[in-house]
C-alpha cells in the first residue's frame, strides 16, 4: 500500500460547484517561472474566472490571475498569461476527446503543493443553467 503525502492546499475553486456539474477530476502540474511561485507563496492567486484550453497536444490554464511579486524587479511575470499544463499524453488525449467533441469544460477546482510543487486539480465540467442553480 502508498503512502499518500500530505499536501497543503493554496486555493479553491468556490464557485466551480456552483456554476457546473463537475465529473471526472485530473491532477496536474504548472510550469511557473520564479516569481509567480513567490507571489503563490504570499497567497497572490485567483483561479475564480480561470479554464483549461487544448491547443494542439498541450494543456494550457487561461485567465488564472498571479499578482506580480512584490519585491520582483524587472523580471517580474505578466498577471494573466497563458500557463502551459503538464500531464500525461494519456489523460491529454482523453481531455482532448471530452473537451472537443462532447462540449465539456476543463474547470480547475483546487491548486495545492506536492512535494514542493504547484498542483492544479482539474475536472471535466458542464455548465448549469439558470434552472440548475
Amino acid at each position: 500500500m502508498a503512502h499518500k503525502i500530505p499536501s497543503k492546499e493554496i486555493t479553491y475553486n468556490k464557485k466551480a460547484s456552483s456554476n457546473y456539474q463537475l465529473g471526472e477530476r485530473f491532477e496536474a502540474g504548472m510550469v511557473l517561472v520564479g516569481t509567480e511561485v513567490k507571489s503563490i507563496r504570499a497567497g497572490g492567486i485567483q483561479i475564480n474566472d480561470a479554464y483549461g484550453a487544448i491547443e494542439g497536444n498541450e494543456v494550457f490554464m487561461l485567465n488564472m490571475k498571479i499578482a506580480p511579486y512584490s519585491h520582483g524587479n524587472q523580471f517580474n511575470h505578466e498577471p494573466t498569461r497563458k500557463r502551459k499544463l503538464l500531464m500525461h499524453r494519456q489523460e491529454i488525449r482523453k481531455l482532448i476527446g471530452a473537451v472537443v467533441e462532447k462540449g465539456f469544460t476543463l474547470v480547475p477546482v483546487k491548486m495545492y503543493w506536492l512535494r514542493g510543487r504547484v498542483k492544479v486539480e482539474l475536472a471535466l465540467a458542464k455548465g448549469k443553467t439558470k434552472g440548475d442553480r
